[in-house]
């Protein structure tokens, strides 16, 4: 597992940073659906008014 501590005056952070990219990842699959959803919807619009 790959940790960082990051020291911010008299903080100290610990980062897990398997979790940060597994967090980014699942936040990227979730953009890449919501836009698969809009570009269908705008499809569909079209479709219509064709």
């Amino acid at each position: 597992m790959n940790r960082k501590l990051i020291i911010d005056g008299n903080a100290v952070y610990e980062v897990d940073e398997d979790c940060m990219l597994k967090k980014r990842s699942e936040e990227d699959e979730r953009k890449l659906e919501e836009r698969n959803i809009y570009m269908e919807e705008y499809k569909k619009a079209l479709r219509r008014t064709e």
